[in-house]
């Protein structure tokens, strides 16, 4: 059996045991370490930032009435704006919301798609995380799936590029760069989603995407607009309803939203 030290086993049981059952409140619940919890837990990054931000997730997660750690996570990046927001739910809502934005620390490329290795883009589209790098050059990481569906029919078809992260310190080339101190709280909150059986959604825009600000930058970017407005019914989806749109991608790799 293997032995962690005490302050993971303080973390586990604030985050896991019910302390009350006023309404709106966390309803901490008990419930057993998965293989991907524990295998996380090996890492001395993770076990530091479990150490470090226990306290500002749980006040996170309470300030925002979430009532349980049975949460799906979302998050959505914006390049022109610089931000990386993150939102959640308990699995019985239907709505996501808000719980905190994060500043890049640094941008890379301009707008458009990512098509292949080498130009420095951050992707723009509708992604998934694949992966938990708890390992990182940059502390902590998450990768996102570029290329997805629609970057493999569209993107250069020998060398398309990968390696996209979120990840901590201030350095990118197509990554997005939030800082030690705030992957610390994306990434435990991405585990606390994953550990609960989600495969976490990331959509990454070009900007917020209302109808000013795409008729505005579709006049300097008028290469775009085909591209731009296969993406543009996710945002306005999720924009109204606060929930995730069903994205397929069709032969010639353009997004199709069922708006349903």
């Amino acid at each position: 059996m293997k032995h962690y030290p005490l302050f993971l086993f303080t973390f586990l049981l604030l985050l896991l045991l019910s302390c009350s059952s006023t309404p709106n409140m966390v309803n901490w619940k008990e419930t057993p370490q998965s293989d991907f919890l524990k295998s996380q837990l090996e890492f001395p990054r993770v076990r530091e930032a479990y150490k470090n931000k226990e306290n500002t997730l749980k006040e996170i997660l309470l300030s925002h009435q979430i009532e349980s750690f049975e949460i799906d996570v979302y998050l959505r990046a914006f390049k022109l704006e610089e931000v990386l927001e993150v939102w959640a739910k308990s699995k019985k809502e239907f709505q996501y919301r808000l719980i905190k934005s994060y500043d890049f620390c640094r941008n890379s490329g301009t707008f458009g798609p990512k098509r292949k290795q080498g130009d420095y883009q951050i992707p723009e589209g509708f992604y998934r995380i694949s992966h938990y790098n708890p390992k990182s050059n940059f502390l902590l990481s998450l990768k996102v799936n570029y290329p997805n569906a629609s970057d493999k029919i569209l993107s250069d078809q020998s060398n398309p590029g990968g390696d996209i992260y979120i990840h901590g310190n201030c350095q990118t080339i197509g990554c997005i760069p939030i800082t030690d101190d705030k992957i610390q709280e994306v990434y435990l909150l991405a585990v606390l989603a994953k550990e609960e059986g989600q495969s976490l959604p990331i959509d990454i825009f070009p900007f917020k995407m209302t109808d000013e600000n795409f008729n505005d930058k579709i006049k300097a970017f008028s290469f775009l607009e085909s591209f731009w407005n296969s993406l543009k019914p996710g945002y306005d989806f999720f924009e109204n309803n606060k929930t995730l749109p069903k994205v397929e991608v069709d032969e010639k790799g353009a997004y199709q939203v069922s708006l349903k």
